[in-house]
């Protein structure tokens, strides 16, 4: 199975950009008008579509990934500058042994137990080294081994239906331990939150 992924540089001027960016939602709808209609019950992970929000040090990047080819003219007229590359080379190199550069921005959250009380059932956000203590553990269940971690906490997402998702960003190195399921975490995501821009995994050859 292949993958595409989708640089896109907004032009911050246009009030729909900024209308987009501001809106979780709005954003999640608009980038979803990339894959094609009518694919019936949770048309986004049935597209594989995940996408993260970068500030740069040229401004703001989307990058989106979809295991459909991507519909690029269906953004409007001047909203974007859009580049696409094809995985398929990268989910081929992904083998036992090899060493990864990894970012994923992720919403590092646990379920309360019995011993919750009243708050029993809900989600809790994670912070701090529980935050990099739970990334460690999805990366390993992941077919990942973490070697290095940088946590940078990021803006809380917050959805017109009230739903807040808080956001860490992990950057490090990692070693490959299951190719396969390292492969199937680039393809799916990780992690809570995937519509709103939460779970895309990047992967990069590491050199030694």
């Amino acid at each position: 199975m292949t993958a595409w992924l989708i640089r896109i540089l907004p032009d911050l001027r246009r009030r729909d950009v900024t209308r987009d960016l501001a809106d979780p939602d709005q954003l999640h709808k608009r980038l979803m008008s990339l894959v094609p209609d009518d694919l019936g019950t949770d048309p986004r992970s049935r597209a594989g579509v995940l996408f993260r929000v970068e500030d740069t040090r040229t401004g703001v990047q989307i990058l989106v990934q979809t295991r459909m080819k991507p519909l690029l003219a269906r953004l409007p007229d001047g909203y974007a500058e859009a580049a696409v590359k094809e995985l398929d080379g990268l989910l081929e190199q992904l083998q036992v042994g090899s060493l990864v550069r990894y970012r994923i921005a992720a919403n590092p959250s646990k379920r309360l137990g019995k011993n919750a009380g009243p708050d029993v059932g809900k989600i809790q956000a994670l912070r701090g080294a529980a935050a990099e203590q739970w990334w460690a553990q999805r990366a390993a269940d992941n077919g990942m081994t973490v070697l290095t971690v940088s946590a940078q906490s990021q803006r809380d997402i917050r959805t017109k239906g009230g739903i807040r998702h808080a956001v860490v960003r992990f950057d490090g190195i990692a070693t490959v331990t299951d190719a396969d399921l390292a492969r199937q975490s680039l393809l799916e995501g990780i992690g809570r939150g995937k519509s709103y821009g939460c779970g895309l995994l990047s992967l990069a050859p590491a050199g030694r």
